[in-house]
């Protein structure tokens, strides 16, 4: 629970380093870019590498879990090769 809820706090970041960037653009519409800008957009370039590399990680260490459509064919795949062996 506690890695999904890291998961959604860096969204919530990114979301809203967008926003703030996105503001700064138009409130400085015929000015050349500002640092404030460029600063916002790195900021969610860095959040967004470091999630991923985060979810890869706890995805290898089995932390995170997945679960849905491709959990399931991997099963079927794990389940088939053990009676294939048999």
């Amino acid at each position: 629970m506690i890695i999904k809820s890291i998961v959604i706090f860096a969204f919530i970041l990114i979301i809203s380093s967008l926003g703030f960037a996105l503001y700064n653009l138009i409130k400085n519409k015929g000015k050349e870019p500002s640092e404030k800008i460029l600063k916002a957009l790195t900021f969610r370039i860095s959040i967004s590498v470091i999630i991923f590399i985060f979810v890869f990680i706890a995805l290898a260490t089995g932390l995170f879990t997945p679960h849905g459509i491709g959990s399931q064919i991997q099963q079927q795949m794990t389940s088939n090769q053990s009676n294939q062996e048999k």
